[in-house]
């Protein structure tokens, strides 16, 4: 095979979405290849990735903009990042961009640390080295400028076209060849000295000292005295965090520093970055160590009682918490731990505000998630007055669709995408685990003073629960509102499908799914108290009634909303191709602690999706 053709068949295996360009970057196409080998035709393709960035700056420039363009460079843990970074630095170089490279970076560190920049007069921004929680063989990029996330959908979209352009052009393709072998001659650093290099750089430390500022702005928003609420709270109850790095990019970030700044005991295992002990999607398993960590540390030290796990990148982190009422360590869900961090941050809105149980409708607030997040979040918006707004799967769209609201002139505190776990709070544009482990502890600790409620005395009166003043974090989780969801990482949420037309799929399953409900519905109103269903589609920030015809929902998300008798959401089914992984998804989340139930409707999500997906399913 050609070069040629070994780059269009590497570039056609790729992953273009929103959320980023991810491919297995490694001369063995294994993605669990740990030796940080890649291939010619890769490293072309890194080369082009700079290439259309650097181009893309440029036509950025006007209202202002001067000077030769400013390129931040970053990268997670993974070993194909030294050599991509290499590549990725020289092309941007010689393509006339001033380059600044922090070596092992957290994405909201970097996305932090551009967002510094915007000030100056040179048009910045960023381009981050990583696949997120994918394999370890993977690796791919994101890019953005200095409004503190990723580039918004048509903006990707431009730059993927741009891609396969240059891409497909045989002369570009040579002209990268040569640039390859000629200027990156034996420039390819040592790992060692990468990972030395990075922390004691000045881009480093630019990058460090950026991001805890910003942490400062994001925690703290406009919660009045929520800081030194925080910090009487900890010197009343001293508080411990655990955390298991996984080699990922937070090992060489502010994390340690930022919890002993707040007199928050930390401790942490497999923190030397690039040494990926297990699995990197933070999520079921990989949990564990987590887990046992808290538990034995708890044994010794009583402080500790909240665990955090970062993907590679270091944006999603997932919570394990020691449950009083349990007296054990235990995982949370991703979607419990999206909910907490909801209720804390609209509580500390509620507080700033003066919310009382008699006035607990905030001032047009809302919140915004993606499309498979529970219905606990509507439940939980509910007890502050405010409202949930729903974006298609995937974080930019949720970004994106906060920023709509806000300039309906909503306030939008906190989104993210529930189904993953983590939060996204304002300012910031991405997830951080700092955010989340920071809410939960606001939660916990932010205790009634000054005539304010604490906040999760706040939350129990809002709901009418009763409140005990010596609560634990047992006693929190067991407040939230009752719904039991498909977990993202559970083998029974994924299905690998031959159809290409996503939209004829669904069209299919509409089919079914109707000829179905006609069995069921009677025995779903007696026994789960469902009276009817509405088809919603979610493209990009649009939310679209597709009850008449689901094919519309096309390769977005299509949720099937099953209402009780007072038309509110009590259950549903929700389905959607992945952007990231070769996968399609699927879930069911339904109201109460039934967990029987739920596996009733995964189960039949899933055959009727595989139904759909067969040739014979175009039979009527």
């Amino acid at each position: 095979m050609s070069l040629h053709d070994e780059i269009r068949s590497f570039l056609a295996g790729m992953i273009l979405s929103h959320s980023g360009w991810r491919g297995i970057f490694s001369v063995s196409a294994d993605e669990e290849d740990r030796t940080g080998e890649i291939s010619a035709a890769q490293g072309i393709i890194a080369a082009g990735a700079a290439v259309v960035f650097a181009e893309y700056l440029r036509t950025k420039g006007g209202a202002g903009k001067t000077g030769t363009p400013v390129a931040l460079v970053g990268r997670d843990s993974r070993p194909s990042g030294t050599r991509l970074a290499d590549i990725v630095n020289a092309a941007l170089m010689s393509h006339n961009c001033e380059t600044r490279f922090s070596g092992i970076t957290a994405a909201p560190e970097i996305m932090a640390w551009a967002r510094s920049l915007e000030p100056l007069p040179n048009i910045c921004g960023f381009i981050y080295i990583s696949a997120s929680h994918n394999p370890i063989g993977h690796n791919g990029f994101k890019f953005g400028l200095t409004d503190g996330g990723v580039l918004p959908a048509q903006e990707m979209a431009v730059l993927s076209a741009n891609l396969r352009a240059l891409l497909a052009d045989p002369d570009s393709t040579a002209r990268l060849e040569e640039f390859l072998t000629t200027e990156l001659h034996g420039v390819t650093r040592r790992e060692e000295e990468s990972l030395s290099s990075s922390s004691a750089s000045s881009a480093k430390k630019e990058a460090l000292n950026a991001y805890f500022k910003f942490c400062d702005e994001v925690a703290w928003g406009d919660g009045g005295d929520i800081a030194g609420a925080l910090q009487k709270g900890i010197a009343e109850k001293p508080l411990g965090v655990c955390c298991d790095f996984n080699g990922s990019a937070r090992c060489a970030s502010i994390d340690r520093d930022f919890f002993a700044r707040l007199g928050i005991g930390f401790r942490a295992i497999n923190d030397r970055p690039g040494e990926i002990a297990h699995r990197i999607i933070p999520e079921g398993e990989s949990l564990e160590p987590c887990r046992i960590l808290l538990e034995e540390t708890r044994r010794s030290d009583p402080r500790f009682c909240l665990g955090y796990v970062p993907d590679c990148d270091g944006d999603r982190g997932n919570l394990v918490v020691w449950d009083g009422k349990l007296e054990k360590a235990r995982a949370l869900e991703a979607q419990e731990v999206f909910a907490l961090a909801c209720v804390a941050e609209l509580a500390q809105l509620a507080r700033a505000a003066g919310t009382s149980p008699n006035e607990r409708a905030l001032s047009k607030v809302a919140v915004a998630v993606n499309d498979p997040t529970s219905f606990r979040i509507e439940r939980v918006a509910e007890a502050f007055g405010a409202s949930v707004f729903r974006a298609e799967t995937g974080e930019a769209n949720v970004v994106a669709l906060a920023r709509k609201l806000r300039k309906e002139s909503y306030t939008v505190r906190i989104l993210g995408e529930g189904s993953n776990g983590g939060n996204i709070t304002h300012p910031s544009a991405v997830r951080d685990p700092l955010n989340t482990v920071l809410a939960l502890a606001k939660l916990l600790l932010v205790k009634a003073e000054g005539g304010k409620p604490g906040l999760f005395e706040l939350w129990c009166d809002l709901t009418g629960q009763a409140y005990n003043d010596g609560f634990s974090m047992g006693d929190i989780i067991a407040s939230l509102p009752q719904f039991t969801t498909t977990a993202v990482s559970a083998p029974e949420a994924a299905l690998k499908i031959s159809s290409a037309d996503h939209g004829a799929l669904k069209g299919r399953y509409q089919k079914i799914f109707t000829a179905e409900w006609e069995k069921r519905k009677e025995r779903l109103k007696d026994r789960y108290g469902i009276y009817r269903w509405e088809a919603k589609a979610y493209n990009g920030i649009e939310e679209q009634d597709v009850s008449a015809d689901f094919s519309k929902a096309g390769k977005g998300g299509l949720k099937i909303c099953f209402l009780n008798s007072g038309g509110r959401p009590a259950a549903s089914l929700w389905m959607r191709g992945s952007a990231t992984e070769p996968l399609f998804r699927i879930m069911a989340d339904a109201e109460g602690t039934d967990r029987q139930f739920e596996q009733e409707l995964i189960s039949w999500q899933r055959d009727m999706t595989t139904a759909a997906d067969k040739p014979q399913a175009n039979r009527s």
